[in-house]
C-alpha cells in the first residue's frame, strides 16, 4: 500500500542514492532517482515529486543552485543533503529554498523522522470572513477561487505557495502578518521546517510581481513584523 507521495532522490553517492531510496519506498512513495541535478530537474518538472531529497555536493550544479531552479516551479519539501555542518551552511541551504537539512554521513533514524513528519503533515485552509471573488490592486488582479493572478492582464506562473501567500496577503488588504501566521496559513499548522521559508518564498514572489524590494507596490515589508498587501501600481499602458 502506497502512501500517494512522489519523491525524488537527486543524489551523486550511488550508494547513498540506494539507501535514501530504499528508506523512501519502505515509507509506501513511488521514487524516482539521479546523480546530476539535470536529470533531476527534468524529472521533477515531469512528475512532480511531493519530496525532493537533494545532494549540496552534484557534479553539475551545488544543492543551492539547484534547489533555487526547483524553486522556479514546485512546492515540494526539499530535504538537503550535506557534508557542510556550519550554521552559514545551513543558512545558505535555506535562503535557496530548502525546507530542511541534514549533515552526512545519513542518521537514517533521524531521516526517516523527518520524512515521516511530512507524510503526516496535514495541510489546514484557514477561512477567514466571506472574501471577494476578485480582488484588484492596481494592475494586479487575483481570483481566489480559480487560483490566478494576472498583471498587466497577464497570468502569473506563480507556485501553490506563491499564491497561497498572495491569497494570505490580499484577503486582509493592510494587515500586516508575522511570519509565523504566514507559514501557518500556507503551509499548515504542522508543518515542519522553519518560518524563514516564508522571506524566500516571498522574494520569489516579488520577483514574479515586478516588485522592488527596496520600495515594492505589492507585498510590502512590516520592520520589525513581516508583511502587509500594498496598494499595488497602475497597469502598464500598451
Amino acid at each position: 500500500m502506497t502512501s500517494g507521495y512522489h519523491a525524488l532522490v537527486i543524489e551523486s553517492s550511488p550508494e547513498l542514492r540506494r539507501v535514501v531510496e530504499r528508506l523512501l519506498i519502505g515509507k509506501g512513495l513511488t521514487v524516482d532517482t539521479a546523480a546530476d541535478a539535470a536529470t533531476g530537474l527534468r524529472l521533477a518538472r515531469e512528475h512532480d515529486p511531493a519530496v525532493v531529497v537533494l545532494d549540496d555536493g552534484l557534479p553539475d550544479l551545488d544543492g543551492c543552485g539547484a534547489c533555487r531552479s526547483l524553486r522556479e516551479f514546485s512546492d515540494a519539501y526539499v530535504l538537503m543533503l550535506s557534508v557542510r555542518a556550519g550554521d552559514e551552511d545551513k543558512v545558505r541551504g535555506f535562503d535557496a529554498g530548502a525546507d530542511d537539512y541534514l549533515v552526512k554521513p545519513l542518521c537514517q533514524p533521524e531521516f526517516v523522522a523527518r520524512i515521516e513528519a511530512v507524510l503526516r503533515r496535514q495541510r489546514r485552509l484557514v477561512l477567514a470572513a466571506p472574501r471577494p471573488s476578485i480582488r484588484r490592486f492596481g494592475a494586479l488582479t487575483i481570483d481566489p477561487v480559480a487560483r490566478e493572478a494576472t498583471l498587466d492582464g497577464r497570468t502569473l506562473r506563480l507556485t501553490p505557495r506563491e499564491f497561497g501567500l498572495l491569497d494570505c496577503l490580499s484577503a486582509s488588504p493592510g494587515v500586516a502578518f508575522t511570519r509565523a501566521e504566514l507559514l501557518e496559513h500556507v503551509w499548515g499548522v504542522s508543518w515542519f521546517g522553519d518560518d524563514h521559508l516564508v522571506s524566500v518564498h516571498i522574494s520569489n514572489l516579488r520577483r514574479k510581481l515586478g516588485d522592488d524590494g527596496r520600495d515594492p507596490a505589492f507585498v510590502v515589508t512590516v520592520r520589525g513584523i513581516g508583511f502587509r498587501m500594498g496598494p499595488g501600481r497602475e497597469p502598464v499602458a500598451p
